[in-house]
């Protein structure tokens, strides 16, 4: 059982994280890290992970706050970071995804639809004509949102009114009562949400998964969100889809082979606040990246460890 405490648990180690990362780097020239919004699971990861390069002296990451998994590809694409962490959906269905490489599947996101506790609304199918949140602007949940609400009957522009706002601007706007739902693609807790001013209640996704399933293959799966995690709530099913670190083509595959040996070298350094249930980081799970290749400095290297 998780309170608010254990959901802020990581904030100060990823705070410190990034400070080391920028720290001892010598004149080594910064490896650009497209992230995500403070707050988030994307960010608190590559915090960890700028941490643990650093230690190593094997790189020095510089973690950019982004929008999400939709600007995290276009600043990879062009040329504006040389790393970046995207939802897998996200990145199999860019138009660029035949050139985009990866280091490894590492964890997984879980995309959540919070109400106030207080809500009338008991599934998604009742949000039609409410004010939700899709998710921030150059996030991948803004996308897997409409899936979602399709799923739930509520195609359309005019089936609910959407509006697109960062995790703590979304969590701020529910405790206010100006939105009636956030929906949103993170770990668990996640700490934006975690810190709402408001108890808030998830709603059950069992039917939009199977629906989404049916659609669009294994890349979504049904996962458990235990009881209670934000304030008072029942345990519910929702929908799990994994995160991919991303790499350049032109990132050297020394880099790439680095950061490659960080995450089986020192998982246990890597596991956010936010990562229940979802530690990924193995040998064969990494490399399950469904149809985004490996770089070849990747996979090279886990050839060279494991065969």
């Amino acid at each position: 059982m998780l309170d608010r405490r254990s959901a802020l648990r990581g904030i100060a180690t990823l705070a410190a994280g990034l400070a080391v990362s920028s720290c001892g780097s010598g004149d080594r020239p910064p490896v650009r890290l497209a992230a995500g919004e403070p707050g988030g699971f994307f960010w608190e990861f590559s915090g960890l992970l700028a941490a643990a390069a650093d230690r190593a002296g094997a790189a020095r990451l510089e973690p950019l706050r982004t929008g999400g998994s939709a600007e995290n590809l276009e600043m990879l694409r062009s040329g504006r970071a040389d790393l970046a962490m995207s939802l897998s959906d996200t990145a199999q269905d860019h138009p660029a995804a035949a050139d985009l490489t990866a280091v490894g599947r590492v964890y997984e996101n879980y995309f959540q639809v919070a109400v106030r506790h207080d809500s009338t609304v008991t599934s998604p199918t009742e949000l039609a004509g409410r004010v939700v949140s899709v998710g921030a602007p150059g996030s991948g949940a803004t996308t897997l949102s409409e899936r979602v609400l399709a799923a739930a009957g509520l195609p359309g522009r005019d089936a609910v009114r959407r509006v697109r706002q960062p995790m703590r601007d979304a969590a701020a706007a529910l405790g206010a009562g100006t939105v009636d739902a956030v929906m949103w693609a993170g770990g668990l807790p996640t700490p934006a949400l975690a810190e709402a001013a408001v108890d808030l209640r998830l709603l059950d996704l069992a039917a939009a998964v199977d629906a989404l399933r049916r659609t669009y293959g294994t890349i979504y799966e049904p996962v458990s969100v235990p009881a209670n995690v934000y304030g008072r709530h029942p345990a519910v099913i929702t929908l799990g889809v994994a995160n991919l670190l991303l790499a350049s083509r032109d990132l050297a595959d020394p880099v790439v082979a680095a950061m490659v040996d960080l995450l089986l070298d020192d998982p246990s350094a890597l596991v956010p606040a936010q990562a229940i249930g979802s530690q990924f980081l193995d040998a064969q799970s990494l490399i399950q990246t469904g149809t985004i290749a490996l770089h070849p400095g990747a996979a090279a290297e886990y050839r060279r460890r494991h065969g």
